[in-house]
């Protein structure tokens, strides 16, 4: 199981403060292909890690672009998975690269949402505040939790938590990315690389 944290203030009365403190883990099998975060997209403007697993490329799990699409994805664990189910990853990689604004996203993913094991998903706009689809995120869905996944960082003998990301975006619209990601599949080696920005206006 995924986790994700975050406090959303599109308004914060300090300078200092952020707009938006967002904390994440990605569980995955270690041995499922993927890439660090970095810079793509046509114009180098999403920054995101990438799946590289055969037949589901290109999809992510949290990425954010210089134009303020934020995006994020859970998976949860359901008794019997679709092996044909589309990639789930592709519901961020779609929203960071579209143009359609957060909440319309969402309703299509509502409609479509079938075609995908169990996922949640956090899409925001930065730039449009309050958006009105992260405030609504999360309210009607809650998903039985196995006990053995339920922990903030999770081990196990092929499966656990592979990527640890902070995102930071100030009052002036800096955006901090901090990713740390376990170097292939042991769990004793990792790496951290920070990336900065401005949104763009």
């Amino acid at each position: 199981m995924c986790i994700i944290f975050f406090k959303f203030d599109p308004h914060p009365v300090s300078k200092n403060a952020y707009r938006l403190i967002l904390a994440a883990n990605r569980d995955e099998s270690y041995h499922r292909p993927s890439k660090a975060a970095d810079f793509w997209g046509s114009n180098n403007e999403i920054l995101s890690g990438l799946d590289m697993e055969e037949g589901k490329e290109g999809g992510t799990w949290l990425g954010i672009s210089t134009r303020g699409k934020l995006a994020a994805l859970t998976n949860y664990l359901q008794p019997q998975l679709n092996p044909g189910a589309r990639g789930r990853g592709e519901l961020v990689s779609h929203f960071l690269t579209t143009d359609m604004d957060s909440l319309s996203y969402l309703k299509k993913v509502s409609k479509e949402g079938h075609l995908y094991n169990g996922f949640n998903l956090i899409a925001a706009d930065l730039r449009q505040l309050p958006d009105p689809a992260i405030e609504d995120q999360g309210r009607e869905y809650v998903q039985p939790i196995l006990s053995k996944y339920a922990a903030v960082c999770v081990r196990c003998a092929n499966y656990g938590t592979r990527t640890n990301t902070v995102i930071l975006v100030d009052a002036d619209g800096h955006v901090t990315f901090t990713e740390r990601s376990m170097l292939g599949t042991d769990p004793s080696r990792w790496e951290t690389a920070t990336h900065e920005f401005r949104l763009q206006s």
